[in-house]
């Protein structure tokens, strides 16, 4: 099915939302279509046009959100890269590990966990690092940015409508930044 691009106030793209959430918004009165697709949506009391991209009515102020802990988020907090030996890794290929261990009373938290690949961890085993002649490559924090992922866009599969709102400078490929967890 359709979907539509949902854009801020300030016309920058936020996210691709499906059409029945678009016209949800519609109704409620929360966007406004900028750009229609050429088929309508009937209902029994009304016949609107299928949005193809929409806009915020009001300015939303974005809460500061606390970053989930996550397996994912330690793999991007660490940027998928063994905190022992330096080496980046695909995450089928790596685990966490308890800098303290738990049998030493080490908590599962941000400022204890690490990314690790599989050698090191074994290497390391139920040990402190140094014990195990391992040394970390950064000290383990709790992150104050909410995590983003991009949403890449090929200029042949996306609608014609959304071009202009895409700034594609001549790329195949357009990368808009989102939140994890944005929705």
């Amino acid at each position: 099915m359709d979907h539509s691009l949902l854009l801020a106030i300030t016309f920058e793209p936020l996210k691709v939302i499906s059409w029945k959430k678009a016209m949800t918004l519609v109704v409620l009165d929360k966007v406004e279509i900028v750009e229609a697709y050429d088929r309508k949506v009937h209902s029994p009391t009304l016949t609107l046009p299928l949005p193809a991209v929409v806009k915020l009515r009001w300015l939303v102020p974005r809460r500061p959100q606390r970053v989930k802990f996550s397996r994912q988020n330690i793999f991007f907090r660490d940027n998928y890269t063994c905190q022992y030996c330096n080496r980046r890794q695909p995450s089928h290929l790596l685990t966490y590990d308890h800098v303290v261990p738990r049998s030493e009373g080490g908590a599962t938290t941000w400022t204890n966990i690490v990314t690790s690949c599989i050698s090191c961890n074994l290497k390391k085993g139920n040990r402190h690092p140094d014990a195990a002649s391992l040394k970390l490559v950064r000290r383990p924090v709790q992150p104050r940015w909410l995590p983003t992922f991009s949403l890449a866009v090929r200029m042949e599969s996306a609608p014609a409508v959304w071009h202009s709102y895409l700034d594609w400078g001549g790329h195949r490929l357009r990368r808009v930044a989102l939140p994890m967890g944005a929705g």
